[in-house]
């Protein structure tokens, strides 16, 4: 896995689950940032103690989202397979269809289908589980390069959010810089999710941009 090229490790992660852990870190970063913002005046900025804070709070979040990760994954299977000996042990046809029916609905999915096509959907499921074997659950390599993504993205938004304190001398004005960096890449992470799920790039960026100071405000408030 240390061989592995950087593209492939990310490639392994799903770009709408990319762009939410990233918008996540960027709240993280934005929390600490604004929220200095707070005590400036007052008590006066320590830089040292808020890039520390900054770094660490995105580290140990994007430790946690990869554990949750993993164990979401494993969970997800253990379901799967809990669904699939569920419909080996139905006592008939009806029944088990009845339970394909309920984990796998139709009714709201992007595209309509008919009753006989939805039927026929869930009788080729019955057919392939009836004819396929139980496997033993494990966590693939795929699944570990998704959890070290995971880790990645999160933790280097902070990095936005601590360069302004290296480069510009004056607090203030470094955090002013800070603050509008991570803005603005709210708004390419809209713009850039919009591209994945074909909606219009700048409201998306808008949209983003607006969510994401709504949420920091909200953290900022309840004391995160």
């Amino acid at each position: 896995m240390m061989n592995m090229p950087a593209s492939s490790i990310f490639d392994d992660l799903d770009p709408g689950d990319a762009l939410g852990e990233v918008l996540f870190g960027l709240i993280m970063a934005l929390t600490w940032t604004v929220g200095s913002r707070l005590v400036l005046d007052e008590e006066g900025l320590d830089v040292r103690s808020l890039v520390v804070a900054t770094i660490g709070g995105n580290v140990a979040w994007g430790i946690i989202d990869a554990v949750l990760f993993i164990l979401g994954t494993t969970f997800y299977r253990s379901r799967r397979l809990r669904l699939f000996r569920q419909i080996r042990a139905a006592r008939d046809e009806a029944t088990a269809l009845a339970v394909l029916t309920k984990e796998f609905p139709v009714e709201g999915a992007p595209l309509s289908a008919k009753p006989a096509d939805a039927e026929a959907l869930y009788r080729s499921l019955l057919a392939l589980t009836r004819r396929s074997e139980p496997v033993k659950l494990s966590l693939t390599k795929s699944d570990l390069s998704a959890a070290v993504a995971i880790f990645l993205l999160v933790s280097a938004t902070a990095l936005p959010a601590v360069i302004p304190f290296f480069l510009i001398d004056h607090a203030n004005l470094a955090l002013r810089a800070s603050n509008l960096f991570l803005i603005v890449l709210l708004f390419v992470t809209g713009y850039a999710w919009a591209g994945f799920s074909g909606g219009r790039p700048f409201y998306a960026g808008m949209a983003m941009t607006c969510l994401g100071l709504f949420l920091v405000a909200i953290a900022i408030a309840l004391g995160g």
